[in-house]
């Protein structure tokens, strides 16, 4: 179920962050399934899930641990469960190197969690 949806543009990319509340791994390849499906001019699907002990994050063509793993830290950082992060990012021309990256995915994966619906 979806529980919150944020928008933020850095240097003419579009991420769009997505928080689910999960309660299985059927759930989440369903969800990711889906969204490529709905955003198919989208470049990457970065993603991290906690469902109990159960713990995965992707990077999804991104520079390894760009973005994965700062999603991940946020949902550690917010101690979340049984939750599952996306961030769709649309490319906009301009690369961010990998500070960037890592600052957007936070930021994203951050913000997306601060305002429940």
């Amino acid at each position: 179920m979806l529980i919150n949806q944020s928008e933020i543009i850095i240097k003419k990319s579009r991420f769009i962050g997505l928080y689910y509340e999960v309660k299985n791994i059927e759930q989440v390849k369903n969800i990711l399934t889906q969204l490529k499906k709905e955003h198919k001019k989208a470049r990457h699907f970065p993603y991290a899930y906690k469902i109990d002990y159960q713990v995965k994050k992707s990077d999804d063509k991104e520079p390894a641990s760009t973005a994965g793993m700062p999603i991940l830290n946020i949902i550690e950082k917010k101690e979340l469960n049984n939750c599952l992060i996306v961030v769709i990012r649309y490319f906009g021309g301009i690369k961010l190197g990998a500070g960037g990256l890592i600052r957007a995915y936070s930021q994203a994966a951050n913000t997306v969690t601060n305002t429940k619906n």
